[in-house]
């Protein structure tokens, strides 16, 4: 008697290849369930464990959160500290839902966004608070001019400091999340993320301080110091922060799309982002000495436009994701690895949303229709992912565990496939042209049949039987959703991309939707 498990990897379509590589021998089938990892075990020292690392940055800063609020409050007092952060919370949801909104093609772990705010609002403010004001006052002791010193602090260290204290996060997650760093939107966002933290942290001490100020002087209402810093800091430029640190993130984005073999590049375009994010920063904060109207010159002049141009490209980016998705998975679909409509599903955000939808309302209950969903979102983010390697492999940006990760992606997907492909299929359906099905109702994704095909070409079932690979052509008895075909013709072998005519032949009757 044969091995199940020998079957099931039998079962699995080969890996397309790319036709600028020779990755022949690095590339294969995907591994049994449950062994999806390719990651060696490491023994020895405690420093490699991850549970050790993890425990080790978080309480590194939770230390450095802990100093900086209690330098906070020293400087504004307990009733300022308490003010201060209540107004300076105030931008920080609007602030993180935009830049996730901008994550959605490709989401990045929360524990990178977590990481990237904590230090943003604990480790580069306690660096910034220490390194300025021991600047500034070396500066006055070394010049005798307080006024000066205090100029040369705002539009000079300050930027220096607090820029470099800020691009460490993103540095830190390029260097040691390095797959979950694989464009120019993960810098942005990773890059937004750490200067919202820092923002948030400077925003208590200027409010709180403001708010000391009118205590001893008695103002209040519109005319109070408190509320001109809120109004100049939280409503007009509550992206300031983040402009300047997402130069550095799309200097970090750019690098990690370029080839290996250009070491220059990739150390120069990061280099480049924090000296463009340095300037700006200093540019805003030297505008109070421009003249009374500096500010609002520096504002409409460079603010907004630079505000604007970066809010293009990033979206720009976004969209590029999306284009690649398009480009670089019909390949798995014609080998087999995904259903052909699938492709065209998962470079659309409203048939992947629907998509999730369609999962999560065809359960019979609840419980199982959350489970669906996140099946599906996760079998999404890695179709992303693998799109997105395989073109960094086109353009020899990735290293030797090319053929591993790309394999490793692919055993997710095949895991998640009786869920999320006949909703994904179902919702390249319901997102197509009108009059693509001729007014003719569609089948529910998933159906209670055993393989029952109706009159318009699709058939579904209940699941994946072994040996055959989603498609839309014949339906048998015991496979489900959509119409299955058997699998890449014998003899097969993936060579050419896209390869050619993997299915059998369909009937004259089989109708792909349109891509």
């Amino acid at each position: 008697m044969s091995d199940p498990s020998v079957q099931q990897q039998q079962a699995r379509p080969a890996v397309p290849v790319l036709h600028e590589e020779r990755l022949d021998e690095v590339l294969g089938a995907a591994p049994e369930r449950g062994r999806g990892r390719y990651r060696p075990h490491r023994v020895g020292m405690v420093w490699r464990s991850k549970v050790f690392r993890a425990g080790a940055v978080i309480v590194a800063l939770v230390l450095c959160g802990l100093v900086i609020l209690a330098l906070v409050r020293e400087q504004t007092g307990p009733e300022g500290f308490l003010v201060g952060l209540g107004l300076a919370v105030l931008p920080v949801p609007l602030l993180m839902a935009a830049f996730r909104w901008l994550d959605r093609v490709e989401p990045g772990p929360w524990r990178n966004l977590l990481f990237s705010f904590a230090w943003g609002a604990f480790a580069a403010a306690l660096v910034a608070i220490i390194a300025n004001s021991f600047a500034t006052r070396w500066i006055a002791t070394a010049t005798a001019d307080p006024a000066s010193a205090d100029t040369l602090g705002a539009t000079v260290i300050a930027p220096v400091v607090e820029e470099s204290a800020k691009a460490a996060a993103v540095l830190l997650i390029f260097l040691f999340r390095r797959r979950e760093f694989s464009g120019v939107v993960d810098g942005v966002v990773v890059a937004g993320f750490t200067a919202t933290g820092f923002a948030f942290t400077e925003n208590i001490l200027y409010l709180g301080n403001a708010f000391g100020e009118d205590q001893l002087s008695g103002s209040s209402g519109f005319a109070s110091v408190t509320a001109g810093t809120f109004f100049v800091r939280i409503v007009m430029s509550p992206f300031a922060h983040p402009l300047f640190t997402v130069l550095t993130g799309l200097g970090f984005g750019f690098a990690a799309v370029s080839a290996r073999r250009h070491r220059a590049r990739r150390i120069a375009l990061p280099l480049l982002g924090l000296l463009l994010a340095m300037g700006l920063h200093a540019l805003w904060n030297g505008s109070s000495s421009f003249g009374p109207y500096g500010f609002y010159a520096v504002y409409g002049i460079v603010m907004v436009p630079a505000f604007g141009l970066v809010t293009w490209l990033a979206i720009w980016s976004r969209q590029r994701e999306l284009r690649t998705l398009a480009a670089e998975l019909p390949a798995y679909a014609a080998a087999g690895w995904l259903t052909p409509a699938e492709p065209s599903a998962l470079s659309s955000m409203r048939a992947r949303g629907m998509a999730r939808d369609l999962a999560r309302h065809w359960q019979p209950d609840r419980t199982r229709g959350r489970a669906a969903a996140r099946a599906v979102a996760e079998y999404e983010s890695f179709a992303t992912s693998l799109a997105g390697l395989r073109r960094r492999a086109r353009h020899g940006a990735v290293g030797p565990d090319f053929g591993a990760r790309e394999r490793e992606l692919l055993h997710h997907l095949w895991q998640r496939r009786e869920v999320a492909a006949p909703a994904l299929t179902h919702a390249a359906l319901l997102t197509a042209r009108p009059g693509a099905h001729h007014g003719r109702p569609l089948p529910p994704p998933y159906g209670t049949g055993n393989g029952y095909a109706n009159g318009y070409g699709y058939g579904y079932g209940t699941g994946y039987g072994p040996g055959h690979t989603p498609g839309y052509g014949q339906t048998h008895g015991h496979t489900p959703g959509y119409g299955h075909t058997q699998g890449p013709p014998p003899g097969y072998a993936p060579g050419a991309y896209p390869p050619p005519q993997p299915y059998g032949g369909a009937p004259h009757s089989h109708r792909r939707p349109p891509s």
